[in-house]
C-alpha cells in the first residue's frame, strides 16, 4: 500500500486545507469555525512524482486519551488515535502566524510517543515569519508552508522523497481489482447512518453521538463483503432546507448531496421509531431523480412495537409517494445490534444487479408490441401517436430511447404506462427508469429538402 501520512495538530491550523492542497480537490469541509473535522478521513494524494495517501484528522484541543466530560471531543480525539494507527508518517501542522502554543508543546510531547517519523509544517507563512521558537518542539526544522497559496511544498516534497522512497521498496501494490461499488449512506440527523456505517465495517470508524449533526464531513471506507469490494460513504444528516444554519452546516449538506450524485447505490436510513416524514421522502426522491438505485434501511427496528403495522403502513406511503421506482426494497434492521444486515446486503446486491440490467432490442421490442396492442398509443391534437421502435442506450440506471413518428410525443401517462411495464416484465423493482423520446425526421420541415 502506498504511504499514509497523517496531518494532525489543534484546531484551525489549515489541516483541512493542506489536505485538499495534497489531494487536489475539496474533499474536506474548510471554514474558519473550529471544530469542523471530527472524523478522520484519507484519500489519494499527490505532490509533484510522489504518491501516497493523506489523512486528516481533527483538531487537538488536548492529548488523547485524557478523560473528557464533551463526548464530541472524545469522540475526536479517538478518532485521531484510530488514524495515527494507521498513519506510517506524521505531519504535524502548526499555525505558523500565531507561532507555537502550550497545546502545540503538549502534541509534540504527546507525538514523539507515537513510533512514527515526525514532519513539522508551520501553515500561514504567506511572508516572513520568525519560527525560532518552533524549534523549541524538538521535532527538528519547521517547514514554511502556505497551504492556501501552495508556498513551501517545495521542501515539503524533499521531506516527504525518502519516506516514500523507503516505502515503495517493501514491496508493490497488489494488482487492483474490480472497482468497488460506491455506496452512500444518507438521511435525517439521528437516524443511525454512523452506527451502521460501524457495524458494516465492523470497527468504530466513524464518530457516533446522540447528538444530533455529529457528523459534518464524509467518513469513507473502503471494505469487502462475501468477496465484493464497497467504498463505503458515510454522510451528515440532511434536514429540510429551511432549517439548514448557513456555514458550516450549509457546507456539510453540499457535500453529502455531491455523494449523492457519486454514488452508484443509496441506504436511506430512517428511524422506524419515528413516522416517515416529509424529508425521508424528499430525500428518497432526489436520489432516484439522480438516477442512483435507492434502497430503504428502516433502522431501531428492535424498538418498534407493532412491527406488521408499521411495515404494511410504509409500504403503501411508498407506493403512493415514490410511484416512479414502485418496489423500492425495505428491510428493518437494528444497526446498534447488529441485526439484519446480511438481509440489508443482500438487498444491495440485488437492488445493484436491477439496477445494471441490460435487455436486448429483440426483447424489448416483443414486448413493445404486446404492450401497444394491449393499450394503443392515445390521440394528440387528433392523431394517433405513431410509436416505431424501443433500444436500450445504457443501464445504470436502466434507459431506454422510444423512436417516434414525426407528429408528437406520447404524453407523460403513456411514458409512465411503458415503464410500469418495463418494471414489471424484466424484474426492475426499486430501480428508477428512464425513457427518451426520439422523433422521426420531417422531410416536409424547413430546411429538409423534398420528400425521396
Amino acid at each position: 500500500m502506498a504511504l499514509r501520512v497523517a496531518l494532525v495538530g489543534r484546531p484551525n491550523v489549515g489541516k483541512s486545507t493542506l489536505f485538499n492542497r495534497l489531494c487536489g480537490k475539496p474533499l474536506a469541509i474548510v471554514h474558519d469555525e473550529p471544530g469542523v473535522t471530527r472524523d478522520w478521513k484519507e484519500a489519494p494524494a499527490r505532490l509533484s512524482d510522489l504518491n501516497f495517501i493523506a489523512i486528516d484528522t481533527a483538531g487537538l484541543e488536548d492529548v488523547a486519551g485524557r478523560p473528557s466530560s464533551d463526548p464530541i471531543a472524545a469522540g475526536m480525539r479517538a478518532q485521531t488515535e484510530a488514524a495515527l494507527a494507521r498513519a506510517d508518517l506524521i505531519l504535524f501542522v502548526i499555525d505558523g502566524k500565531e507561532g507555537v502554543t502550550a497545546t502545540d508543546r503538549t502534541l509534540a510531547k504527546w507525538l514523539r510517543k507515537q513510533g512514527r517519523p515526525l514532519i513539522l509544517a508551520a501553515n500561514k507563512c504567506e511572508s516572513r515569519t520568525d519560527l525560532s521558537d518552533a524549534y523549541a518542539l524538538g521535532l527538528g526544522t519547521p517547514l514554511p508552508i502556505s497551504a492556501a497559496h501552495g508556498d513551501g511544498l517545495a521542501d515539503l516534497y524533499q521531506q516527504l522523497r525518502p519516506h516514500v522512497d523507503a516505502h515503495a521498496e517493501d514491496g508493490e501494490d497488489p494488482e487492483a481489482g474490480d472497482k468497488p461499488i460506491r455506496l452512500a449512506l444518507v438521511g435525517r440527523p439521528n437516524a443511525g447512518k454512523s452506527t451502521l456505517f460501524n457495524a458494516l465495517i465492523g470497527e468504530d470508524r466513524a464518530m457516533v453521538s446522540p447528538i444530533a449533526g455529529t457528523t459534518r464531513d464524509t467518513v469513507s471506507e473502503d471494505w469487502t463483503h462475501e468477496g465484493q469490494a464497497f467504498r463505503l460513504v458515510d454522510t451528515a444528516g440532511l434536514r429540510k432546507k429551511s432549517k439548514v444554519d448557513k456555514g458550516v452546516e450549509k457546507l456539510a449538506v453540499d457535500e453529502s448531496l455531491r455523494i449523492i450524485r457519486l454514488a452508484e447505490i443509496v441506504i436511506l436510513v430512517c428511524d422506524a421509531t419515528m413516522a416517515l416524514e416529509q424529508q425521508d421522502l424528499t430525500i428518497a426522491d432526489l436520489v432516484l431523480r439522480e438516477g442512483r438505485a435507492l434502497i430503504i434501511a428502516l433502522n431501531k427496528w428492535d424498538l418498534v412495537k407493532s412491527p406488521a403495522a408499521v411495515l404494511k403502513e410504509l409500504n403503501a406511503q411508498l407506493e403512493e409517494t415514490l410511484s416512479q421506482a414502485a418496489g423500492i426494497t425495505v428491510i428493518p434492521i437494528s444497526a446498534l445490534k447488529g441485526r439484519k444486515l446480511d438481509s440489508l446486503m443482500q438487498g444491495v446486491r440485488d437492488v445493484y444487479r436491477r439496477w445494471d440490467t441490460r435487455v436486448t432490442t429483440g426483447q424489448l421490442n416483443r414486448w413493445l408490441e404486446a404492450m401497444l396492442e394491449a393499450h394503443t398509443p392515445p390521440l394528440v391534437k387528433g392523431r394517433r401517436v405513431k410509436i416505431r421502435y424501443m433500444t436500450q442506450r445504457k443501464g445504470r440506471p436502466p434507459t431506454f430511447v422510444l423512436f417516434c413518428g414525426t407528429h408528437a410525443e406520447p404524453p407523460d401517462s403513456y411514458i409512465r404506462y411503458l415503464q410500469n411495464g418495463l418494471r414489471e416484465r424484466f424484474d426492475l423493482p426499486g430501480v428508477p427508469i428512464r425513457i427518451e423520446i426520439k422523433k422521426g425526421r420531417n422531410p416536409y420541415a424547413e430546411g429538409d429538402g423534398k420528400k425521396e
